[in-house]
């Protein structure tokens, strides 16, 4: 679970005296006196007459005190400690940052009271707690709409951990869609933000919130789809509505370099799009949309991902990323028959999509593999916890490969085939390759192809046949 970056250590003699004061929270050496003594100096930061004081002075209210920022970054700290987060809840404590974030306009103080508030989620019975309590959730909600990074960021790490409780996680659910500006914020920090860290998290939020509720997912699908009827033209073209696929196709390039993690979560938004007919049509019915979605798509998994200098193993890493993007591919290539932009391009696409998919299939094949001589081997046991998740990821992706290999393998022509057996992409190693896999599931798909095969190089047609009889063309 992710937590707030360590805040600056207590010096020895505070720890020391906290220890010795005989008040500590928990089993921990934390003193209560002293972090009530840190509460209130935080509510004194917001308390109302002292905002009105400083009312003239707006640059004032915009900092945090050195003092008070290292305590509260202490409690920040502390609070990863159960037995801290438990002692905070007691207090009140959310109800204190519940003023801060309602009132104060420091940043640093907001993000600070926002982190904490996260780590003491982690815990079930505050995260019911916090979750519970409508105000808090609203103001939490209200933070999406922050301009402060940081701050979005642990908002963005609060809500994903309240997502991830399943007591609490259609609460949250249903506060989102009450909240359409939400879905703009979050937009609008997915197609502009430059912050690798909180575009990541925020990918996460969107694609545990597609994966909970589909209603929501068609809802924000459609939000960029229609213009409202009662918003001018002319307001329109000012304010252009987001539209969930360019959005997410920007955070993905933004993220694609830095983070491989991140661009396994917006492929996997892309995926989940793709399993709703609205999702595939928000993704082709602009030509720009689906052709700049099949460009970057197509890039990764030809020129980034299991190229054929890297080592078998590799596809371990890359089994779900590599899962996602062939979907959304087999998707896309299955939906855009009719649209020009890639009918008249497909040709060009077949065999280096060939090429990586035989790929994938050859690595999938050698990561299956169980060493002869392994200690499991040895002793006869198996460790099935441990590998029945890789397993079971290497087998879908096995799964979506061999159905896009085979929706391309129907629409080969004589003419492709004959340069991918001059250019290497259809060898005798990778057409055998080929139908192991997709053998008996895919039989007259191998047929048809070999019927064009035999036209173009009749040897191997034969030789494939001997090697497998199952493929072999009725006549």
């Amino acid at each position: 679970m992710d937590r707030n970056p360590s805040p600056p250590p207590p010096s020895r003699d505070q720890a020391e005296e906290e220890a010795a004061g005989g008040d500590c929270i928990g089993s921990t050496v934390y003193s209560k006196h002293w972090l009530f003594g840190v509460l209130s100096g935080l509510i004194q930061t917001v308390n109302p007459e002292s905002a009105k004081s400083n009312s003239d002075d707006e640059e004032q209210q915009m900092e945090l005190d050195e003092e008070m920022e290292n305590e509260i970054c202490r409690v920040w700290d502390m609070s990863m400690d159960e037995d801290v987060a438990l002692f905070l809840q007691e207090f009140k404590a959310p109800d204190i940052f519940m003023g801060v974030l309602a009132k104060s306009r420091c940043p640093r103080l907001r993000e600070i009271c926002v982190g904490i508030l996260g780590n003491m989620a982690c815990f079930q019975e505050i995260c019911v707690s916090i979750s519970s309590d409508k105000n808090l959730g609203q103001v939490l909600l209200h933070c999406l709409y922050d301009s402060d990074p940081p701050t979005l960021l642990e908002t963005s790490r609060l809500l994903l951990t309240c997502l991830s409780q399943t007591e609490v996680a259609s609460v949250w659910v249903e506060r989102i869609r009450e909240h359409p500006a939400i879905y703009d914020s979050i937009c609008f920090i997915m197609s502009s933000s430059t912050n690798v860290d909180l575009l990541v998290k925020v990918g996460e939020v969107v694609d545990k919130l597609f994966d909970l509720d589909e209603k929501l997912m068609l809802e924000w699908i459609r939000n960029g789809a229609v213009q409202p009827l009662d918003q001018p033209q002319e307001e329109s073209e000012e304010q252009p509505a987001f539209r969930i696929v360019p959005c997410v196709l920007e955070a993905a390039k933004q993220v694609r370099s830095e983070n491989p993690e991140g661009l396994d979560v917006y492929m996997h938004i892309l995926q989940l799009l793709t399993t709703v007919d609205d999702g595939i049509q928000a993704i082709v019915q602009c030509p720009d949309t689906g052709k700049d979605t099949w460009n970057l798509l197509f890039d990764l998994v030809c020129h980034e991902f299991c190229q054929s200098d890297d080592p078998p193993i590799i596809l371990q890493e890359q089994k779900t990323v590599l899962a996602s993007i062939f979907s959304v591919l087999s998707a896309i290539y299955a939906s855009q028959a009719e649209q020009e932009y890639l009918k008249i391009e497909k040709g060009k696409y077949h065999l280096p999509l060939i090429d990586s998919l035989i790929r994938v299939l050859q690595n999938t094949e050698h990561c299956q593999k169980k060493p002869e001589d392994s200690a499991e081997s040895r002793t006869g046991e198996t460790k099935k916890s441990d590998l029945t998740q890789d397993d079971f990821h290497l087998k879908i992706l096995k799964d979506i490969s061999c159905e896009f290999l085979s929706i391309i393998f129907q629409v080969l022509t004589k003419e492709t085939v004959a340069q991918g057996l001059k250019e290497g992409q259809l060898s005798k190693q990778k057409c055998s390759c080929a139908f192991q896999n997709l053998l008996p599931f895919y039989s007259p798909v191998v047929e048809d192809f070999l019927r064009v095969l035999r036209e173009v190089d009749e040897t191997l047609a034969d030789d494939l046949e001997e090697a497998f009889p199952s493929s072999k063309v009725q006549t």
